[in-house]
C-alpha cells in the first residue's frame, strides 16, 4: 500500500474522525437533577450551595429525603413485625407460643408514643412525599414543554412510574385494609385490641379462608418486593444505578435484577412460611375469646359480604 495513502480510521470511529460512544440514559434522569449546558457566569458560588452557605435544593431534593428517611422508620416496624408474625411462629410451631412473645414485643413498637412514630408518622410521609413528588415532576415537565392548553397538557404523558412505585401504590390498599381490620376496627368496637393476637388472625383464615389466604399473600407478596427494591435503590444497588463506564453494565444489570428478586422472593417465602404454614392452620379460638372474635369479623361490612 502506498506510504501516501490515508490511514485507516480505528474501530468504533468513523471516516469523519468521529467515536462513536453509548448514549446517557437521559429518560432515566429525572428533571430537577439535570443541570444546564451552559452555566451560569453570573454566578460565583458552588453548585448546591446558596450565598448564606445554605443548600439550595429545590423540592425534589426534600422529597426524595422524607420517602427515604421515612421508610428506614418503617423498616424498623416491618423487622419487628415479621419476627412476630412469621420467624417466632416457625420456631416454636405454636401459635400460643408465639402469642407470648408477641405480648412481650408489642409494647416497644404498639405503644402511645412509639407507635406513631415507627408506623403512623413515617407511613403518612412515605406515601404523601412519593405522590407529592410525582405531580412535582408532572408540573415541571408541563413548564418544560410549555404546555398552555388543556389539550397540551394532555398530550404530555406523566413521568414514568417505575415498577418499585407501582408496587408502593398497590400495596396502600392492601395495608389499609390490613390496619382496618386489626387495629382501627377493634378500637372501635371494643375501645382498646388488647384482644388481637396471632390467634384472632388464624380466627379470620378459618371464617374467611378465600379473602383471608389471597389477601395475606398479596400483603406479602407486594410488601416484601417493595421493601427490597426500595432498599436496593438507597443503597444504590439497583439495576438502573449501574454506571455507564461499567463495560459490564448490562451484564451487572441483569445480576443485579436476580440478585434482589431472589432475595424479595426470600423474604416474602419466609413470611407466608409463617404466617400460612403456622397461624392460618391454626384454626378457630374457642370459648368467650372466640366469640368476640366472631363479633369482630361478622361485624365488619366487607367481610360480611363475602360470607
Amino acid at each position: 500500500m502506498d506510504d501516501d495513502s490515508p490511514p485507516m480510521p480505528d474501530a468504533g470511529e468513523n471516516v469523519m474522525g468521529l467515536t462513536e460512544v453509548e448514549p446517557s440514559p437521559v429518560d432515566e434522569t429525572p428533571v430537577e437533577f439535570e443541570k444546564d449546558y451552559f452555566p451560569s457566569s453570573s454566578s460565583s458560588s458552588p453548585p448546591g450551595t446558596s450565598t448564606l452557605g445554605l443548600a439550595n435544593h429545590g423540592p425534589a431534593y426534600y422529597l426524595l429525603r422524607v420517602q427515604r428517611y421515612s421508610s428506614y422508620a418503617f423498616t424498623v416496624f416491618a423487622s419487628f413485625h415479621i419476627a412476630n408474625t412469621s420467624v417466632i411462629p416457625l420456631l416454636t410451631k405454636s401459635v400460643f407460643e408465639s402469642n407470648r412473645y408477641l405480648l412481650l414485643t408489642r409494647p416497644y413498637y404498639q405503644s402511645a408514643l412509639t407507635e406513631p412514630l415507627l408506623v403512623g408518622l413515617p407511613l403518612i410521609a412515605h406515601v404523601s412525599s412519593g405522590i407529592a413528588l410525582r405531580l412535582y415532576r408532572r408540573r415541571q415537565a408541563l413548564r418544560r414543554y410549555g404546555a398552555e392548553t388543556h389539550r397540551d397538557r394532555k398530550n404530555i404523558p406523566w413521568p414514568a412510574l417505575s415498577g418499585t412505585g407501582a408496587l408502593g401504590y398497590a400495596l396502600i390498599p392492601l395495608a389499609g385494609f390490613h390496619v382496618l381490620t386489626t387495629r382501627i376496627y377493634p378500637l372501635y368496637m371494643h375501645g382498646d385490641s388488647s384482644l388481637i393476637n396471632l390467634s384472632y388472625i388464624g380466627h379470620g383464615f378459618s371464617l374467611h379462608p378465600l379473602i383471608s389466604f389471597a389477601g395475606f399473600t398479596a400483603l406479602v407478596g407486594v410488601g416484601a418486593w417493595h421493601i427490597t427494591w426500595g432498599w436496593a435503590k438507597w443503597l444504590q444497588l439497583s439495576p438502573t444505578q449501574v454506571t455507564d463506564t461499567d463495560s459490564r453494565r448490562h451484564l451487572v444489570k441483569k445480576r443485579r435484577w436476580y440478585v434482589i428478586n431472589a432475595v424479595s422472593a426470600l423474604v416474602a417465602g419466609l413470611w407466608l412460611a409463617g404466617g400460612l404454614g403456622i397461624i392460618g392452620r391454626d384454626g378457630k379460638t374457642e370459648g368467650w375469646i372466640g366469640r368476640e372474635f366472631d363479633e369482630l369479623y361478622n361485624s365488619m361490612p366487607l367481610l360480611r359480604s363475602w360470607s
